[in-house]
């Protein structure tokens, strides 16, 4: 490639880490992903992709990556750390407000 530009972008490093995971084990290097998503652009003469919210839904622990759940409990323990905590009751109403009543847990 005679001619390039030079491209500076700032993102979070956990993100950036995640994904360069990712991008390895595909064979890829994170130049080449990023040539190949401004191609698609110009391609579809707009973004390769439709921009939704997720669904707000738990993950299941079984479809994470190792550095995904890892980050998952960083977050948890982190919490923990600032406070404040919640009992047990707390949570499942609060679960049982963002997903439906049927989430009874019982000991």
């Amino acid at each position: 490639m005679a001619n390039s530009s030079a491209l500076y972008v700032r993102m979070d490093p956990t993100l950036k880490e995640s994904a360069e995971e990712i991008l390895s084990q595909l064979g890829i290097s994170s130049s080449s992903a990023v040539q190949m998503f401004y191609h698609q652009i110009v391609l579809h003469r707009g973004l390769p992709f439709h921009l939704q919210l997720p669904d707000n839904r738990p993950v299941a622990i079984g479809g994470m990556s190792r550095t995904e759940l890892d980050r998952e409990i960083k977050k948890g323990i982190d919490s923990l750390e600032a406070g404040p905590l919640y009992s047990a009751d707390d949570v499942d109403q609060e679960l049982a407000r963002d997903f439906g009543s049927g989430m009874d847990i019982k000991d």
